[in-house]
């Protein structure tokens, strides 16, 4: 019965810590003849190999928490991820919202960022946390950012500051995604000049609030579009491509066919029937796009 109990308690604490098979035999060896003691034995023991494995509790896993900075005055609420098992610096990525503001979605692609084994800042373009639960409010806050963006290039400068000053971010590797209005706004910070490596958009605004100049887009740029998208015309893409050759910028720019208007986020559908606007999740676009980006980042941000 007692060797029951151990067998289930040595389950549980290989679940928890994650030493795995490696050090699953050491383990077994150690307590072997003391199969039969009671439950505090056999935690004691696995504290001690995940100690000399250099693993705790806390360890290995994502840790996730707002954050505040500030620009210009505005108190500005991010939402940063890393993985604190890690323990040599690495790149960081921001990661700009969808024109509803930071949300759960954009948690979840820092988190998925943050798996990756990247630290991921989801910025706060609109302040004080602030997000739009209908599209016309959604709209003012983006078009309003758009048409001050020496605002938003403030904000996302800042958000860039606090990231490089994190103990776990590398300074001299930092990228840029986002997500809709959020792709529109790593686009134009690109076109500017922002030292950075990489910007992805995913599903991204292509207009241009100012077009770059010959030389001046320093970050190597990937664009994943939908085919379908409503919201963008074929001679936006055009424009586009013509912006990005004039000015010698190192881009790609993927089609999705089929794909609509914020194709990588699971709950456009249903947004989408609410309101009735052409958008609509995409899971083979979703992944193929994703896919994309992780090849993107791999070739990037190498040192």
């Amino acid at each position: 019965m007692r060797g029951s109990v151990f067998a289930q308690d040595f389950r549980i604490w290989d679940e928890r810590y994650c030493v795995g098979k490696v050090a699953a035999p050491l383990v077994l060896k150690i307590i072997t003849k003391e199969a039969a003691m009671r439950r505090l034995v056999v935690f004691l023991v696995s504290v001690i190999v995940a100690m000399a494995a250099g693993l705790t509790p806390a360890e290995a896993k994502v840790i996730g928490k707002t954050v505040e900075y500030k620009a210009d005055g505005v108190v500005l609420k991010g939402y940063l991820a890393y993985d604190n098992s890690i323990k040599v610096k690495r790149p960081g990525i921001l990661v700009v919202h969808e024109w509803w503001g930071l949300n759960d979605y954009a948690r979840r692609r820092v988190r998925m960022l943050a798996e990756l084994g990247y630290t991921a800042l989801a910025l706060d373009m609109y302040g004080e946390g602030k997000q739009a639960k209908h599209p016309d409010d959604a709209e003012k806050f983006a078009m309003e950012l758009m048409k001050n963006f020496d605002v938003a290039r403030a904000r996302f400068m800042a958000g860039e500051d606090f990231l490089k000053k994190h103990y776990t971010v590398d300074p001299d590797l930092i990228a840029a995604i986002g997500y809709c209005f959020g792709g529109g706004v790593a686009l134009n910070i690109a076109r500017q000049g922002a030292d950075l490596k990489g910007v992805v958009s995913f599903h991204g605004s292509l207009a241009a609030v100012k077009p770059a100049e010959p030389g001046a887009i320093k970050a190597k740029i990937l664009v994943l579009h939908g085919g379908d998208d409503k919201f963008t015309t074929p001679e936006q893409i055009e424009a586009f491509k013509q912006e990005m050759a004039t000015a010698g910028a190192a881009y790609q720019f993927i089609v999705y066919p089929g794909a609509m208007h914020a194709f990588s986020n699971p709950d456009a559908t249903a947004l989408g029937k609410k309101f009735k606007i052409p958008i609509a999740y995409n899971a083979k676009a979703d992944k193929e796009s994703w896919a994309e980006m992780k090849k993107f980042f791999d070739e990037t941000l190498k040192k």
